[in-house]
């Protein structure tokens, strides 16, 4: 089996060996540490650099049920593309050409957007989601995918002209320091965006965080049954209240709705639901202050840097300088 690898891979566990497929093993296909002789599995096409059981279970049982729910291409709304480009700021997707990292990719709802570019790309997720991102995006040839652990990222620093992380870093057990992790890649020149739920006055109030410690305690089959059954019940409810009280009364609801952005009755349910699923399931949920994330970057000294609240909490975008200081 012929593994496409557009940028080498180096070993996560000695982190001196680069991988190579080794084409000679008698059972399934694997890579080899040039230097430590670990192993790692190849499966359906796409190298598992870490773990296959970890804390990101919920995330790859939600997208093997929601396979399409939030690709452009399936909801016919240019809402992914338009989030990736109020992120970067790419007034022409054709023109953004280099080698991109895309972390935490989900089913691929941005990784479909960056093949629009003329860039290479490097994607992964921590999760079994790399298969269905796989299916979504066809293979593509410009595609590179492999499960991995954003904490022991399998490349050399300074290679990558853009790096990105867009609905990932909350989800980790330290933001910060997945933060950092990812910006060693970046090369100097070029450019890091990121963003991550936003730390707000009213952030224990909300619905999520009060029902969280026991939600997520919950098998991931159970609460997605619980989730299925409630919100198409209370998505109407969830409307009028939107309707009467504003983003107040988005509030007031213990699930999201997205009637909002104009997406079909199926869609929105869909949409609904697995938006609602990912509030409560996830092991990790690690909002912060516009301030933490700004001090992020100023760590490590990156330049043109701007913060701003987005569609996801707060986001922060910069570059690394061609010389270091």
């Amino acid at each position: 089996m012929s593994i496409k690898n557009i940028i080498a891979f180096r070993c996560p566990d000695c982190q001196r060996g680069d991988l190579d497929e080794d084409t000679d093993s008698e059972s399934d296909a694997i890579f080899m540490c040039t230097y430590c002789g670990a192993t790692f599995p190849i499966i359906n096409g796409i190298p598992r650099l870490t773990a296959l059981e970890n804390y990101s279970e919920s995330f790859g049982f939600q997208w093997s049920l929601h396979q399409l729910t939030q690709l452009d291409s399936y909801t016919n709304k240019k809402i992914s593309e338009d989030r990736l480009i109020r992120v970067t700021t790419w007034a022409n997707l054709s023109e953004v050409s280099g080698d991109i990292l895309e972390a935490g990719s989900g089913a691929g709802r941005f990784t479909e957007i960056l093949l629009k570019t003329s860039a290479r790309i490097c994607s992964f997720d921590y999760s079994t989601a790399v298969d269905v991102n796989a299916k979504n995006n066809n293979f593509s040839d410009k595609l590179s995918l492999f499960q991995g652990d954003i904490f022991n990222l399998p490349f050399h620093d300074n290679i990558f002209d853009h790096v990105l992380c867009l609905g990932v870093l909350q989800h980790t057990p330290d933001p910060e320091k997945a933060f950092l992790s990812l910006a060693q890649k970046v090369k100097p020149g070029g450019y890091l965006y990121v963003d991550n739920y936003a730390l707000t006055w009213h952030h224990w109030a909300q619905w999520k965080y009060l029902l969280r410690p026991f939600t997520k305690r919950l098998k991931p089959e159970t609460l997605y049954n619980l989730v299925s059954n409630i919100v198409p019940k209370l998505m109407p409810v969830a409307k009028l209240s939107k309707m009467l009280f504003g983003r107040i009364g988005r509030r007031l609801m213990p699930i999201v709705e997205f009637s909002h952005r104009g997406l079909s009755g199926k869609i929105n349910r869909e949409w609904s639901i697995l938006d609602t699923f990912d509030m409560y399931s996830p092991e990790h949920d690690h909002p912060k202050t516009i301030n933490t994330v700004r001090r992020w970057f100023k760590k490590i000294s990156f330049e043109e840097i701007e913060i701003f609240y987005g569609d996801n909490g707060i986001v922060g975008r910069g570059r690394k300088p061609l010389k270091n200081n």
